[in-house]
């Protein structure tokens, strides 16, 4: 009798192929990095995952059962791991979910991160997400935009809305010195864990910050530019299209040093 199948290059699929694949689609998702079993802003983490949860299935779990999600799976692990906690509806896409369907959670850990050394040259290209606020996945425009520009002799890409203000980067939060405060680029974009762990620890430290739109046409008057995710808090940025900038490594000193004085905290 026939049966249906699932393949792969022509044979049947293991766990280990399907692990890939099953954080793709109608989801959300948070990135962290857990050092000695401790992670940095979970405060931010849970309440990412918390706001995502209502804008996409109108309801969230409950931050007793994400902890203890997390607490599982950090415990399976080293002490210093990468971890990615995707949330998801069991009726999966391209379908109404019922109503008062629970969300899911799907975590997969792996090595510990720090990101590229850099400095980084960033291609500019004009790409506005949708749903900026959301981490959400399945975003196809990231990874085409990022081969892109590394084929164009870049490192990456910076995204430039419809308004010509410089939002984010394929999967960076964007930060820029003018030489006597941070500046946060204001667009239609994912407000990053690190990003805020930086804007508190900065806050808390007296250091000026300014809310502004950045165009291409203001970075010449601008003394740095650093990328920053789940991995780090700061990698210099030497180039955006075709403007120079200064490397600005008290710049990026000051990023780390404001993500260091983050405590860390066990799930």
């Amino acid at each position: 009798m026939s049966s249906f199948v699932v393949h792969r290059d022509g044979r049947a699929v293991t766990a280990e192929d399907l692990a890939p694949l099953v954080f793709a689609g109608h989801a959300h998702f948070t990135a962290l990095q857990v050092r000695d079993g401790r992670v940095r802003g979970l405060d931010l983490h849970l309440e990412r995952l918390r706001a995502a949860s209502v804008e996409m299935f109108g309801r969230a779990m409950p931050d007793d059962r994400v902890l203890s999600h997390l607490r599982t799976a950090v415990a399976a692990g080293p002490a210093d791991l990468s971890l990615t906690a995707t949330v998801y509806s069991p009726a999966g896409e391209f379908t109404v979910a019922p109503a008062g369907m629970e969300p899911m959670m799907l975590i997969r850990t792996g090595p510990a991160a720090s990101g590229p050394a850099g400095p980084l040259a960033l291609a500019t290209v004009t790409h506005e997400r949708f749903l900026p606020s959301v981490k959400h996945v399945g975003e196809v425009a990231k990874t085409h935009l990022l081969r892109r520009a590394v084929a164009e002799g870049f490192d990456d890409a910076a995204f430039v809305d419809r308004q010509g203000r410089l939002s984010e980067a394929t999967i960076w939060n964007l930060a820029f010195w003018d030489g006597d405060a941070v500046v946060w680029p204001v667009a239609r974009m994912l407000r990053g864990t690190t990003m805020s762990i930086l804007r508190r620890q900065l806050d808390r430290a007296g250091v000026p910050q300014h809310d502004r739109e950045v165009t291409l046409a203001d970075l010449p008057d601008l003394a740095g530019a650093v990328v920053m995710n789940s991995w780090t808090p700061a990698i210099a940025v030497h180039r955006i299209g075709p403007h120079p900038l200064p490397e600005a490594s008290a710049f990026v000193q000051l990023l780390h040093r404001a993500h260091q004085a983050e405590p860390l905290t066990r799930p």
